[in-house]
């Protein structure tokens, strides 16, 4: 009695597969298989396809056609001042933020082996990717070719700054207000020599020089070149810059971090150098990674809501199929107040 309800509920079949996607029944397995005997853009049309129709994959086929809504790649560029962005904590914590959101969606995340350096490497890593979609994490150098790229390509998001002429769906905070507000606090307390200590030459940290600039001229306060340090995003070359500006005497009493990893390696320099933090240097820093919440004295911060940023990302990437453009959005940013302030 049940086999007629059974057949008519019967998954579609190789042979179906085949004739929806204008091929052979051959072509049709290999790229289940991922054959290299397949034009990738054969493969690319049969997986939608598959996935569509909700075929039942072979336990061995590859793991990214499983049958979820969709399928979301995670790419990170090369990285200004960066060894390697995936070990840094606020990446893994963006990259954790991306996951969940991807999950309640029910879809499948894949980071992508691929370290984009230019136009070449974007576009082969759209055209070629298996996924729906391509996140990108971090802006990097990579502005104008993520311009070029949105001129063909709608399929692809970027967690970075908000900049003049873009064209392209980018989610991050309101930098320019973070990172006023993460000065204006320490002249608050009544620093008046705030050291900055970030690489510039990323947008996102520009954008925080910015707030950092104009915080200081709102308050009256002359902008110091010789307390602007070009700091990467390394604990080592945040200790180092302490360390320059101790042995060449340049008097200072606060420092604002880019990130919360150079306001940590900040502090640890001004450990190592005799002094104390904050009695003698106030530090602030930026992201509130969980390493902040642990630190000796704990980090005041700039909180990013990576939870949210996830959301976004991933929302606005399933969204981004359509004709119209992706609004880009900011987050707010709160001021986490701690201990290595101060107050």
């Amino acid at each position: 009695m049940d086999r007629p309800e059974t057949s008519s509920k019967r998954s579609i079949r190789l042979e179906d597969l085949a004739e929806l996607a204008e091929v052979s029944l051959a072509t049709v397995s290999r790229a289940l298989h991922d054959s290299p005997l397949v034009r990738d853009e054969t493969k690319r049309r049969i997986w939608k396809l598959a996935r569509q129709h909700q075929y039942p994959f072979h336990p061995k086929m590859p793991a990214i056609l499983s049958g979820a809504a969709a399928t979301i790649a995670i790419a990170i560029p090369t990285s200004l001042g960066r060894r390697d962005a995936r070990a840094d904590p606020f990446f893994m914590e963006l990259i954790a933020g991306v996951g969940e959101a991807a999950r309640e969606a029910e879809c499948d995340v894949v980071i992508s082996h691929i370290v984009p350096k230019n136009f070449d490497d974007l576009s082969e890593l759209i055209s070629s990717s298996r996924a729906e979609g391509v996140i990108f994490l971090g802006q990097s150098f990579l502005h104008e070719r993520f311009n070029r790229l949105a001129a063909t390509e709608n399929r692809f998001v970027v967690w970075g700054a908000d900049l003049p002429g873009q064209r392209y769906c980018s989610v991050g905070s309101d930098n320019i207000r973070g990172g006023s507000r993460a000065t204006a606090h320490l002249i608050r307390l009544g620093r008046k020599r705030i050291a900055f200590f970030g690489d510039t030459e990323a947008p996102e940290i520009m954008q925080r020089y910015t707030g950092y600039v104009r915080a200081l001229e709102d308050a009256g306060l002359t902008v110091d070149p010789q307390l602007i340090a070009p700091v990467h995003f390394e604990v080592e070359s945040a200790e180092e810059a302490v360390e320059r500006l101790m042995v060449q005497g340049i008097e200072f009493d606060a420092i604002f971090g880019a990130s919360d990893l150079v306001a940590l390696g900040a502090m640890r320099g001004l450990i190592r150098g005799g002094k104390t933090v904050p009695d003698d240097t106030a530090v602030v820093g930026y992201d509130d990674v969980l390493l902040a919440r642990y630190s000796h004295p704990a980090l005041t911060t700039i909180s990013q809501d990576m939870a949210k940023a996830g959301r976004l990302l991933v929302s606005k990437l399933m969204n981004s199929s359509g004709t119209s453009a992706i609004r880009s959005e900011r987050l707010p940013t709160e001021l986490i107040v701690r201990e290595s302030c101060g107050a």
